[in-house]
């Protein structure tokens, strides 16, 4: 039966819950992350910056998900620096099959072609691999972060659709065979920014007379990070230190390790607040051109780059709360 419902009769109602808003906090420097196979270098990123609570952060140029390895990334004034990362060189260590080529180019795309591999000698290897030393002209595959007309390469091969990639010049500084079995090669290579592993490795094949896909892909170094000692760290190990702040900031590169290749200058007391407020300065001794590291004393201040006339100046400056200068 219906009947009147009084206030009295409504059961207690709560109030919404509002999310408790994320506190974020300022953190400088570059972490070394090994990023785990299955994840995008963005899914990785924004997982580490919740575990630091940070502010802001980026990456320095994407690994594929079938990818592994390092994957620097900055945080708060660092990131002002990771272009200079991006236009660094990297070294891989890639494997791959013979006979299958791939859509994808990799492990996680059908097998759009199938063909014989010959009987393959380490001496036959090493012939082709010397092909493909120094600059060569590499055509971006259809599954890149690329765009044509505004839209992602990746996007239009998804749907099917194929358009014309115009070759570009990448640099391969060093390409050693490790290791062969008579279906698969594994090989290390040092390469300029741009070059696409997938692309090299179906190159190679063709070479060799068959084709290929990449199985799998580690990225062991990125410019001055990886080959000299730097350690990198998982995300497991993350996790585990995050309940330690202290811990975690304890792992950060100085944000000035990025740019180590660089020559540095020294500046006085003076040269360095007028450097500091965006005036060029005379910097005795300086090179004739370029870039330069400089620093007041011991503190980092920023990039500097080498005027016509030899004064130095502001390219980008830190701004880190640790007294004036």
């Amino acid at each position: 039966m219906n009947r009147d419902v009084t206030p009295e009769d409504d059961p207690p109602r709560r109030k919404p819950q509002t999310q408790r808003r994320r506190e974020y906090r300022d953190v400088d420097g570059v972490l070394l992350l090994d990023k785990p196979i299955g994840m995008t270098s963005n899914q990785a990123l924004q997982h580490v910056r919740r575990l630091y609570n940070a502010r802001k952060a980026g990456h320095t140029g994407s690994l594929d998900p079938l990818a592994s390895g390092l994957l620097p990334l900055c945080f708060g004034e660092a990131t002002k620096f990771s272009s200079h990362l991006l236009e660094s060189d990297k070294f891989y260590v890639v494997s791959c099959r013979l006979g299958e080529r791939t859509r994808t180019g990799d492990a996680e795309g059908e097998v759009v072609e199938s063909q014989p591999v010959p009987k393959l000698t380490g001496a036959a290897i090493e012939r082709a691999l010397a092909e493909f030393h120094g600059d060569i002209q590499q055509v971006p595959p259809m599954y890149s972060a690329l765009k044509h007309q505004g839209q992602r390469l990746y996007d239009l091969a998804r749907e099917g659709v194929e358009v014309e990639r115009k070759p570009r010049t990448v640099s391969i500084r060093e390409l050693q065979l490790l290791g062969h079995m008579p279906d698969s090669l594994e090989m290390s290579v040092l390469c300029s920014k741009g070059t696409y592993i997938r692309t090299l490795v179906e190159d190679i094949a063709a070479a060799l007379g068959t084709c290929a896909h990449v199985t799998a892909l580690r990225r062991l170094a990125v410019g001055p990070y990886g080959r000299d000692g730097y350690p990198m760290y998982s995300l497991d190990q993350l996790r585990e230190w995050a309940p330690e702040p202290g811990r975690l900031d304890s792992l950060l590169l100085p944000i000035d390790s990025a740019l180590v290749q660089w020559p540095e200058a020294r500046l006085g007391a003076d040269a360095a607040w007028y450097f500091g407020r965006g005036q060029a300065v005379v910097v005795p001794g300086a090179p004739t051109a370029g870039m330069l590291r400089i620093y007041a004393g011991e503190r980092f201040l920023g990039i500097g780059q080498i005027l016509a006339d030899g004064r130095v100046a502001p390219k980008r400056l830190v701004n880190l709360s640790t007294g004036t200068v």
